[in-house]
């Protein structure tokens, strides 16, 4: 496959990793056996999308190599690629996941894409507000044309959470994975001038959130009203953090380097608010533990005991 902006499959983030691929062990293609039962039947319950989290981290927790960067400028980064993304067992985990748990959308939060401080313009000119009839309030209604929700051949969601409307490049979805298309999750604080730039375009959006996106309330959104069953983040710190501090995440998939970066305000695996007082950690059972070769780590966790 071609490399491609938010290529599914596999994920995301594989475009940083696709040419580094090597065959992997066999012990990698046992894991989908350690999901038993539960196999691409956790979500068939909830009023949710089934959540699971897949990231790579140094051994100290660091899933970037400085602060504010996105995840394009850590590709172009050798000191990370070269040392913390391996895409042999990116793949793999990636495969086994779909496998158990066949998956209907792909998310990412703003900060992966856009650095904080920064608002690029769509191509060309703002779509003007004129394009739209009525009043700026029907801009903050959901948006799911039936010319998109209802295309033939489709077969997920591209999803960027974008509270505030900072990501404008106007993306739908890439050639080599042509039924997947691109769906902003978005908050009322996000200006008019961006709603109706994503109508202008044709790209659907969930509301959800007076300041911020409301995540329950979107991912409750995802499953009601596209029928998502099972969803996979391969999100940055503070998404994956707020989605674990609000109770969404089912499973989580670590791969850890043999790296330490540090730093004071380096993105970590989970930046979420600290612990109130008498507030519990998050419990996590471990299924599956594995060591490469090289050094990295394949940590499989069900959230709760």
């Amino acid at each position: 496959m071609a490399p491609g902006f938010f290529p599914i499959p596999p994920t995301f983030r594989d475009k940083v990793v696709r040419a580094f691929g090597t065959k992997s062990e066999a012990w990698l293609r046992e894991l989908p056996q350690a999901y038993g039962s539960q196999s691409g039947k956790g979500s068939q319950s909830m009023d949710r999308p089934y959540l699971i989290l897949q990231v790579a981290a140094s051994a100290d927790g660091r899933i970037s190599i400085a602060p504010n960067r996105t995840m394009f400028e850590d590709m172009a980064d050798p000191r990370l690629t070269t040392t913390m993304v391996g895409a042999d067992l990116w793949r793999e985990v990636r495969e086994s996941i779909n496998a158990a748990h066949p998956l209907q959308a792909d998310i990412l939060g703003s900060a992966s894409l856009v650095k904080e401080g920064r608002t690029p313009k769509p191509p060309g000119s703002p779509a003007p507000l004129d394009r739209l009839a009525g009043d700026r309030g029907a801009l903050y209604q959901d948006f799911l044309p039936e010319e998109v929700v209802g295309r033939a051949g489709h077969e997920g969601w591209l999803v960027i959470v974008d509270g505030r409307g900072r990501v404008r490049g106007g993306f739908k979805g890439t050639p080599d994975a042509p039924g997947w298309h691109a769906l902003h999750l978005v908050s009322r604080a996000a200006p008019p001038e961006y709603l109706a730039f994503l109508r202008h375009t044709g790209i659907p959006y969930l509301v959800s959130g007076e300041k911020r996106v409301d995540l329950p309330a979107a991912m409750g959104k995802l499953r009601s009203k596209l029928g998502v069953e099972n969803a996979l983040s391969t999100a940055g710190g503070r998404l994956n953090g707020a989605l674990l501090r609000a109770g969404l995440v089912d499973e989580i998939h670590i791969i850890v380097a043999p790296v330490v970066i540090g730093g004071f305000e380096t993105p970590s695996l989970f930046d979420s608010p600290d612990l109130r007082p008498g507030e519990w950690p998050t419990r996590l059972t471990l299924l599956k533990a594995g060591a490469r070769a090289d050094g990295r780590v394949w940590l499989h966790y069900r959230v709760g005991t």
